[in-house]
């Protein structure tokens, strides 16, 4: 991890959350329809395993999509669009803030249905194991995820089958307004140990340690060690969706999150390892900030997809 990488690891994690920020704004004018879920206080677990992903390996997620799809190198502005519903859009407008995609970057795309994607991420890395290829999949859900079929049923054939996807759960301490405790029986590592993986608890609020438990985990996928798993810990500083009205958690914890903000983490790290300068840092800051700007303003100058528009893709042209 040199100083340019690093670097870059801020400067993502600093873009991803003005977009949200900006997004949030957009909602409250109207601008954006529909659910929005934000993924302000967890950049670190999107942008440090992403890192650790050679370009053939696919990523597929669940709902709270938009920093995969910015982090996997989606132009900022198609992502901004298709939040707005318009037909510049990733998915031309007609999928919104939990259906992003990037068929050229290999990313599948954010699903609504909790747990529903997993069964896909299974598909994926069998499609790769039958071709003979040494890529793999990174597949990320919430903890809520883990309490559903789609969970049991996707790591159980994963495990049988020795597939080569890498599960990764975004543990943000709530699915929805539930504390995981409270709807989870068993632990995150004790559901892995029962379809025959190890499993490990990484902190997500530090890039570098994702990055480098993620590496660890790919590399023994490709070993032929079969489907890995990495628990998060993290934690998401808004509420579950915009509606949220967060009667479920203290002040006090909430702060207490706050002081191991991810992106303070790793600026941190830079200046006191002398990698990186206070000007340094701000002009990354301005960087991301016209960055989303530039953004907003292509997809609010964008049109709006066409009635007709209604009908394309329904079918695969033979």
């Amino acid at each position: 991890m040199d100083k340019e990488m690093l670097l870059d690891w801020y400067r993502q994690m600093v873009l991803i959350r003005l977009f949200e920020q900006r997004s949030a704004e957009l909602y409250q004018q109207g601008k954006i329809g529909g659910f929005l879920h934000l993924y302000i206080g967890q950049e670190a677990v999107a942008v440090g395993s992403i890192a650790a992903r050679r370009d053939d390996d696919h990523i597929i997620t669940a709902y709270r999509d938009h920093a995969h799809a910015l982090a996997v190198g989606t132009d900022p502005r198609y992502v901004m669009a298709e939040m707005l519903g318009k037909s510049t859009g990733v998915s031309s407008g007609k999928g919104g803030s939990m259906h992003l995609v990037n068929t050229e970057k290999h990313f599948w795309g954010g699903y609504a249905v909790v747990g529903g994607h997993l069964p896909l991420a299974a598909g994926l890395a069998l499609a790769e194991q039958y071709r003979g290829t040494d890529n793999a999949v990174i597949c990320y859900m919430g903890d809520g995820a883990t309490n559903i079929g789609y969970f049991h049923e996707s790591l159980n054939l994963a495990g049988v089958w020795k597939l080569p996807v890498l599960w990764i759960v975004e543990n943000n301490q709530y699915g929805m307004g539930t504390a995981v405790e409270r709807a989870s029986a068993g632990t995150m590592l004790q559901k892995a140990q029962a379809y025959g993986m190890e499993g490990q608890q990484v902190n997500g609020m530090n890039v570098m340690e994702m990055y480098e438990a993620t590496a660890a985990a790919l590399q023994k996928i490709r070993d032929g060690e079969g489907h890995q798993f990495i628990e998060a810990i993290t934690y998401r500083f808004e509420g579950h969706s915009m509606g949220d009205p967060l009667r479920y958690r203290t002040k006090d914890e909430l702060q207490k999150w706050q002081e191991d903000d991810p992106i303070g983490i790793l600026e941190r790290h830079l200046l006191e390892n002398e990698m990186a300068d206070r000007e340094t840092m701000e002009q990354l800051d301005q960087q991301a900030q016209e960055t989303v700007e530039e953004a907003v303003t292509f997809a609010e100058e964008s049109p709006l997809p066409e009635p007709e528009d209604l009908y394309a893709n329904i079918y695969v042209e033979a």
